[in-house]
């Protein structure tokens, strides 16, 4: 059977080991379900055999295109890059789930393009390095809580399901994978600016050593007594979102 050839430019790493493969199908029972990156179709030939789902998947590199379509013939493929396309054609209306063996290299990317489809992605699914699917998971006052951690558990349950050695991909990663499973919350929308709420997320995680008087100070105007409040005085990595909601909506007052 001709293979395809991993390619390091798109962060390739072929998994060879169908009993995972199958256990990370089974993340996503019913629906409609957009693959990424299928490359070889160990996890397509899974999802496909599921009568309960409906599958689209999108494929960037042209020989993974060429092999799908010789093996999987009736798989709906489109050739394109996730990043960059436009999800309303594929889906101009209703929910779809997230599934793949996401690239390592734009993992993070994804998650947020997750984000802007917030309320039509009930499920995103899928192997990541550990390191970023410990971070996603990761709950206030752990080293690995930041960014991701906050803006996806906004609006996301996130479940860490288990762990993937290296010797089951090839070429094997330099590092263990993980397999995490994202379920929209019951959240419709934060009780802020949303907007304002993503800047000082950033803002406080760019200097997550400082107290958020410190950090924050440019937000609030140096010298307000709002940033005497206890809040401030605390590292970025102890808040929960409900309470960076609290902080925005103190700084808010601030901008108007």
């Amino acid at each position: 059977m001709q293979q395809v050839r991993a390619k390091k430019s798109l962060g390739q790493h072929f998994l060879k080991d169908s009993g995972i493969a199958r256990k990370i199908a089974e993340t996503i029972p019913q629906g409609r379900v957009l693959e990424i990156g299928p490359g070889m179709g160990v996890l397509t030939q899974f999802l496909l055999q599921n009568e309960n789902i409906d599958l689209t998947a999108i494929e960037l590199d042209s020989e993974s295109v060429v092999y799908l379509k010789e093996h999987y013939p009736h798989l709906h493929l489109i050739e394109g890059d996730f990043l960059k396309f436009n999800l309303d054609i594929i889906y101009p209306t209703g929910e779809f789930n997230i599934i793949g063996n996401y690239p390592y290299n734009i993992s993070s990317q994804i998650f947020f393009k997750v984000l802007e489809y917030k309320d039509r992605i009930p499920i995103c699914s899928g192997m990541i390095q550990k390191e970023v699917a410990e971070r996603i998971a990761s709950k206030p006052g752990k080293k690995a809580y930041g960014i991701l951690s906050v803006f996806l558990q906004s609006y996301y349950d996130i479940e860490y399901l288990f762990t993937v050695d290296e010797n089951v991909f090839l070429p094997p990663p330099k590092v263990k994978s993980a397999v995490i499973r994202l379920t929209r919350n019951s959240r419709k929308k934060l009780d802020c600016n949303e907007q304002l709420f993503k800047t000082v997320v950033k803002t406080a995680f760019n200097q997550r050593r400082k107290q958020m008087r410190n950090s924050l100070q440019q937000l609030a105007g140096k010298g307000n007594l709002l940033l005497e409040e206890n809040i401030f005085k605390r590292r970025p990595e102890e808040l929960t979102v409900e309470e960076f909601v609290e902080l925005t909506k103190m700084l808010e007052q601030c901008q108007n």
